[in-house]
């Protein structure tokens, strides 16, 4: 019997290992095809009631080359998902009307003008609410849901059929994707449903933002710069406009006046103060940490920071129900949390914590929605409530109940001055204890940005062709205070470089790196910084610079940076020598790195003459390198066949060169 038992036992035991073994067998790795399965989630709104959460979800369409955005409702428990827009437009930008009988959103259907459109929660066909001849930027029901305060642009001129010349006279010129820039701003306006017309409420050659109503809607909140030349500084301040008497009858209240750029505004619930982001230094630019601020909404300040102390970047402010708290998203060390203060600044917390990355939140009561994500999961709606944080949303399920997930390792190191700094070292599928891979050094851009809990594809796709992936948050990025941010301030390529090489230092003496077989890469200032390690190592066998820019006085008025190139390096012609001691092309003919140069053909953030300028030398030099330009494509690649066409140029390259196949 003993025998018999053993025996039943042993199978028992060898059948739920091979179907262990056969359940995990289903999954696989990541492939590039599937990045057009991933979607995107995103604002969520909580209904008047709290029994609903509207939200967005996002997805592309690979073989209709293009993306579409719906929107969606889920119940607080999560047990009900309902489809609110239907398939073949987007909509985007979700608001209930305040008694919570019509859901509203913003969508461009028939004739390519945005408008607001509402949804009926008892049933029916969306309704147009809006009929704005040249559409609508952005919208926000009144307190009491009789009216809409509209952001609208100035209508173009009509200038006929026959083609006219960009006329500039403007000191910021151009922009990524908006192209030449014009004298047509963006305005406030409010808007009657019903009426023909919306009524403008404020004037002048300025730009306005973030409007938001007072809690009795007699009143606008916004931010807008309204200096004497807008485009030659930072200095966006907060401002109030009575909401039926306009700017040219009723003026403005100027809530504040710091010299550096005010944002985000929030009311009070008593409408007596503001809530706002703000930046004090100015002339340090993106390195200056933005603060959480509370001010008099009178005007009669004083503007004080609440959250100078903590000293990490705080994001969009609102107000609890009752006034005494004011809640905002919190970026720290490679996380981003939801944490809470005191309107007087004491009792700090942080609400909704841990290893994520919260990038949105809406509020009801003491309770909440989260848009939070994790290294290996994308974004998804959370609630949270007395400390427990539920899912709501389940999107990707399905898309990752496919995937191997790669092991992922926060790392700390010290640099070559004995700086700590932190990263994330991504291991391949397949890991094994002891044994080296092939290592791409990958980098984020910003530079003010900082690599964090949240999925992304990249790294997933290089994990699951056997590379290991280090992503270092080296000096210059946000999350670790200003003085570890403005470091690198003039002085691109030096401890920023320092400290990605000692991530990969780290990384082969972890045993995880061969040293043999190092690759390095990344978009933006990711392509930067690989521009600089190129020029100053040989230890790469491949590189590919997304974006990237290196003879900086030749990109003067020609990216979209004019003003941050004059606050950091000064003017061209005046200080020559900071532009050309950073501009890693005069470093060129060190390069001995088979490199990869890619980048849109439209791209004013940071065009594509740097690449051409540093393929066209490396070519020179008889270094092996390759150009690639996307027709049409800006600063992000959006078109999905070029998409993936990167992906797979990506993997081709690191292969060739890294792997060495």
């Amino acid at each position: 019997m003993k025998i018999q038992h053993f025996s039943l036992l042993t199978i028992l035991i060898s059948f739920l290992f091979l179907n262990l073994t056969h359940a995990q067998s289903d999954q696989r790795p990541v492939e590039i095809d599937d990045y057009f399965n991933l979607k995107s989630v995103s604002s969520p709104v909580i209904s008047p009631d709290g029994n609903w959460i509207a939200y967005t979800i996002s997805q592309t369409d690979f073989d209709e080359g293009s993306s579409e955005t719906r929107i969606w409702m889920v119940s607080k428990d999560g047990s009900v998902r309902l489809p609110m827009t239907a398939e073949g437009y987007s909509a985007g930008n979700p608001q209930w009307t305040p008694d919570g009988d019509y859901l509203t959103f913003s969508a461009s259907k028939d004739d390519g003008k945005t408008q607001v459109w509402k949804l009926d929660m008892r049933g029916g066909e969306a309704q147009q609410v809006t009929d704005i001849e040249q559409g609508i930027n952005g919208f926000e029901w009144s307190p009491d849901g009789d009216r809409l305060l509209l952001m609208i642009r100035d209508k173009e001129e009509d200038e006929g059929d026959d083609p006219k010349p960009h006329v500039i006279d403007r000191l910021q010129f151009k922009r990524d994707y908006a192209g030449y820039l014009d004298r047509r701003r963006v305005h406030i306006y409010t808007y009657t449903p019903g009426d023909s017309i919306a009524t403008q409420l404020t004037v002048g050659d300025y730009d306005h933002s973030s409007a938001s109503w007072s809690p009795d809607g007699s009143k606008i909140v916004f931010a807008s710069n309204r200096t004497e030349e807008p485009d030659g500084n930072q200095n966006d301040n907060i401002w109030i406009v009575d909401a039926e008497l306009g700017e040219e009858e009723g003026g403005l209240v100027q809530v504040t006046q710091n010299p550096g750029s005010d944002s985000s505004p929030a009311w009070s619930p008593d409408g007596r103060e503001i809530a706002y982001r703000t930046s004090v230094e100015p002339e340090k630019i993106w390195y200056a940490t933005t603060h959480l601020a509370i001010t008099k909404a009178d005007g009669s300040g004083p503007e004080r920071l609440i959250t100078k102390e903590l000293d990490r970047n705080v994001g969009t402010p609102k107000f609890s129900e009752n006034g005494n708290q004011i809640w905002f998203t919190f970026e720290d060390a490679g996380e981003s949390h939801l944490v809470t203060v005191n309107r007087n600044g004491t009792g700090f917390e942080r609400v909704v914590t841990g290893q994520v990355s919260v990038r949105d939140f809406d509020l009801h009561d003491s309770q909440g929605v989260v848009l939070m994500g994790k290294f290996n999961e994308p974004h998804e709606v959370y609630s949270f409530d007395a400390g427990t944080v539920t899912q709501l949303t389940h999107e990707n399920r399905d898309y990752l109940a496919e995937l191997i997930a790669p092991e992922v390792e926060e790392i700390h190191f010290n640099s070559a001055d004995g700086t700590e700094i932190h990263g994330f070292l991504v291991k391949p599928i397949g890991y094994e204890e002891g044994r080296s891979y092939p290592t791409l050094l990958w980098i984020h851009g910003g530079p003010v940005a900082q690599f964090e809990h949240s999925y992304r594809f990249e790294p997933q796709l290089f994990a699951a062709h056997g590379y290991a992936v280090v992503m270092v948050n080296p000096r210059g990025s946000s999350g670790y205070g200003q003085e570890f941010s403005e470091v690198l301030f003039a002085d691109w390529g030096n401890k920023d470089f320092e400290d990605v090489m000692a991530g990969v230092d780290h990384a082969i003496e972890m045993g995880v790196a061969d040293a043999d077989q190092l690759g390095v890469g990344g978009w933006s200032y990711g392509g930067i910084l690989t521009n600089y390690v190129i020029t100053q190592t040989d230890r790469f066998n491949g590189a590919i610079s997304g974006a990237s820019e290196t003879l900086y006085r030749s990109l003067y008025g020609h990216d979209h940076y004019q003003l941050y190139w004059e606050l950091e390096l000064g003017l061209p012609w005046e200080t020559p020598e900071k532009w050309e001691r950073i501009s890693p092309f005069n470093d060129v003919a060190k390069v001995t790195t088979p490199t990869l140069w890619m980048g849109g053909s439209d791209d004013w953030n940071v065009p594509i003459l740097s690449s051409e300028q540093m393929y066209q030398a490396m070519k020179r030099l008889g270094i092996e390198t390759q150009l690639v330009v996307y027709p049409g494509e800006h600063h992000g690649i959006r078109t999905p066949v070029f998409q993936k066409d990167r992906f797979e140029r990506y993997l081709d390259w690191f292969d060739q060169y890294v792997k060495g196949e």
